[in-house]
C-alpha cells in the first residue's frame, strides 16, 4: 500500500484532470470499467486504489489535517463512521432524491451507490468432488477442510458483513455476537484462508474453492470470465448491504471529486453497476437483461436488511472479539 500511495501523492502536478479515490479497486465491482468511463466522459483520471474499507477510513483519519483523497468508497458502516469522525463533507450528488431513505445520510455525508448480497462464491471444479455447500453450517464439515475463505472481518467490510450474516443465521443479533464468534472458532478448526483484500482471482484459480463473498463477484466470474462457479444464498439466510461513497472534507481536487460522485450516481453510472451484477441504488437502472443473470427473486427472499447504523456502532466491538477470540 505504501508504494501505491507514494505514486498517488506524486500526481497532483496536473491537478485539474485528477481525482483521488480511496478504495476503487479495478477487480472489485467493475471499478476498472467505471474508471475508464469516467476518464472517457469526464476527462478526469482516477488512479486505481486497492485499499479495503477499514484501510480507507484509517488513511482518511491519518490525513485529516492534510487530505490526499477527494472521494472515498466503502461499506456503509465505514461511511457512517467517517461522518462521525469529521473526515467527509456533505454533498448531494445527481439523483440524490431518488436514493431510498436509510440508504443515505440526509445531509449527503455518505450515500449508497449500489448493494450486494452475501453468500458463497464457489469454484465448483476446485471442490475435489465434494458437493456445492448449501448452508453456513456446511462450511464446518470436514470435507471442506482448507477450502473455505473469508476476508478478515476486523478490517474488510465484506468480512464484517459476512460475520453479521452468519451471526444472525446462528441465532445471534447485533447485540450478541457470541453465536457468530463460536461459528468462526469452529471454522478455524477447518483451516480457513483469511485474506485482507479482495480474493477474486484466488477463487478463479481454485486456490480458494469457497469464498464468503458477494453475489456480484460470483456473477462476474460466471458471465464475464466464464468460470465454472456457483453462487449460493445459504439456507439459513443472509444479508444485503450497501456500499457508499463520500466527498472527502477539504480534498485537494474537490470539484473533480463532485463530478465523479455525480457520474457514479447518474443514470449511465448506475446502469454500469447493474451490468456489473450489482444492485444499483436507483432501481430503474437495472435492465431486464441484467436482472435475468441474478438468482431468482425467491432465493433473494432469504436475504434481509440490517440496521446499518447499529451495524456501524457495534463493528469495533465485534472486531476486538474476533481478534482476541478467533484469530
Amino acid at each position: 500500500m505504501g508504494a501505491a500511495f507514494a505514486v498517488v501523492a506524486a500526481q497532483p502536478a496536473f491537478a485539474e484532470d485528477v481525482a483521488i479515490c480511496y478504495n476503487c479497486p479495478p477487480e472489485w465491482a467493475d471499478w476498472g470499467g467505471q474508471l475508464k468511463n469516467i476518464a472517457r466522459d469526464l476527462k478526469i483520471d482516477v488512479p486505481q486504489d486497492n485499499k479495503n474499507s477499514g484501510q480507507t477510513l484509517s488513511q482518511l483519519l491519518a490525513e485529516k489535517d492534510n487530505p490526499v483523497a477527494d472521494v472515498a468508497y466503502y461499506g456503509v458502516s465505514f461511511g457512517i463512521k467517517a461522518k462521525q469522525e469529521g473526515v467527509v463533507a456533505d454533498y448531494k450528488p445527481a439523483n440524490f432524491d431518488k436514493i431510498p431513505d436509510g440508504l443515505k445520510d440526509p445531509e449527503g455525508a455518505w450515500f449508497a451507490i449500489h448493494s450486494g448480497t452475501i453468500g458463497l462464491f464457489v469454484n465448483t471444479e476446485a471442490l475435489g468432488g465434494a458437493p456445492v455447500p448449501q448452508s453456513w453450517s456446511d462450511l464446518l464439515k470436514p470435507e471442506y477442510k482448507g477450502m473455505v475463505g473469508y476476508l478478515d472481518p476486523s478490517s474488510a467490510f465484506v468480512g464484517y458483513a459476512g460475520a453479521v450474516a452468519i451471526n444472525r443465521a446462528m441465532g445471534g443479533s447485533l447485540d450478541d455476537f457470541t453465536p457468530g464468534i463460536e461459528f468462526f472458532k469452529k471454522l478455524k478448526a477447518n483451516d480457513p484462508i483469511v485474506p485482507k483484500q479482495t480474493a477474486y482471482a484466488r477463487v478463479l484459480s481454485g486456490e480458494i474453492p469457497i469464498l464468503i463473498d458477494y453475489d456480484f463477484n460470483a456473477y462476474r466470474a460466471k458471465y464475464k470470465d466464464e468460470a465454472n462457479v456457483a453462487f449460493v444464498i445459504p439456507t439459513e439466510g443472509t444479508v444485503a448491504v450497501p456500499y457508499v461513497m463520500s466527498l472527502v472534507k477539504n480534498g485537494p481536487h474537490a470539484d473533480n471529486g463532485k463530478k465523479v460522485l455525480d457520474y457514479v450516481m447518474s443514470d449511465a453510472g448506475q446502469a454500469h453497476w447493474a451490468n456489473a451484477f450489482l444492485r444499483p441504488v436507483i432501481a430503474s437502472a437495472m435492465s431486464p437483461e441484467a436482472s435475468e443473470k441474478f438468482l431468482p427473486a425467491a432465493e433473494y427472499e432469504r436475504s434481509q436488511p440490517v440496521d446499518y447504523a447499529k451495524m456501524a456502532e457495534v463493528q469495533a466491538g465485534f472486531g476486538e472479539r474476533y481478534l482476541s477470540e478467533v484469530r
